[in-house]
């Protein structure tokens, strides 16, 4: 017969064993997958799109400028933001892109002491020197800009939404994977929110909760990555970031507290040659194509 001491120890035992066995109970719901996703560049091809509203966008900010721009002219503006789309971070730097870029080709409308013998492929290399210079030049104002570019962006959907929709597109094999997908996922863009909820619904007939949508405004996405592990509900959860920008992911790198992140740049997106092989070189990054990333992301 056994004393009360070990009947003490067996029950103690007892509920132990039953604690642990809870705990690896709910360890076991919450195993998976989170995804963090760039919009632009991962999911989505808003190149053309882009390009377009911000020629809109800055003959309606410098109208003098475009006195002497003709259409082919324009045709160049459009083909020169395909190749310097890479350097995009946020959407209002388009149109200081494509101001830019008349004042590569017309002398006599130049502000900006940058633009006598700039090419294109110097301001691929150069971008972050010069966006400043020429935002302080150009007396412009980054919150006037980025509202411009959203207006004309919204007048574009609300009298012609068949023709914006058209101008994007989604990588291909990706909205299956979205909707397939069996992890949490999240967009983290520099995207205004409704611009990729509105493609994400019309176009890929995917329908993400704008509390799942982080967008332009909803602060740096360092910040929102912090958010996102700290939410009690994702805890257990494999964190997985996938950008575009080789800058972005350095800096997630730079933060400690994002040690947890496993960290990929996807090289169908708006990268370059150079910056891929630059990733290469740091351990923490991961080069995905676009068909292992769909198999990933299901």
């Amino acid at each position: 017969m056994l004393e009360s001491s070990q009947l003490s120890i067996l029950f103690c035992d007892s509920e132990a064993q039953k604690e642990l066995r809870e705990r690896e109970r709910e360890r076991a719901m919450v195993s998976g997958d989170l995804y963090a996703l760039d919009f632009d560049g991962v999911l989505c091809d808003s190149c053309g799109e882009s390009s377009l509203s911000a020629l809109k966008a800055a003959k309606i900010r410098w109208p003098s400028l475009f006195d002497q721009v003709d259409s082919a002219m324009e045709d160049w503006i459009i083909d020169q933001m395909h190749i310097l789309r890479p350097v995009v971070e946020t959407g209002y730097e388009n149109l200081l892109l494509v101001r830019l870029l008349v004042e590569l080709r017309i002398p006599s409308v130049r502000k900006s002491s940058v633009a006598q013998g700039l090419t294109v492929e110097s301001i691929l290399e150069n971008w972050s020197q010069i966006k400043p210079t020429i935002m302080s030049e150009w007396s412009e104002n980054r919150d006037l800009l980025v509202d411009l570019f959203g207006k004309v962006r919204d007048e574009w959907i609300e009298t012609d939404l068949p023709t914006w929709i058209g101008a994007n597109r989604f990588y291909p094999g990706v909205v299956d994977a979205l909707r397939f997908s069996s992890s949490e996922v999240y967009i983290v863009t520099t995207k205004q929110s409704r611009f990729a909820q509105a493609l994400l619904k019309e176009l890929a007939g995917i329908n993400i909760p704008s509390e799942r949508i982080y967008g332009l405004g909803t602060g740096p996405k360092v910040e929102v990555l912090k958010k996102l592990q700290a939410m009690p509900q994702h805890e257990g959860l494999i964190l997985h970031f996938v950008e575009d920008r080789l800058a972005t992911l350095k800096n997630v790198i730079k933060e400690p507290a994002l040690d947890k992140w496993n960290l990929y740049l996807g090289t169908w997106g708006y990268n370059t040659e150079k910056e891929r092989n630059d990733a290469k070189g740091i351990s923490r990054i991961q080069l995905v194509d676009i068909s292992q990333f769909s198999k990933n992301l299901k």
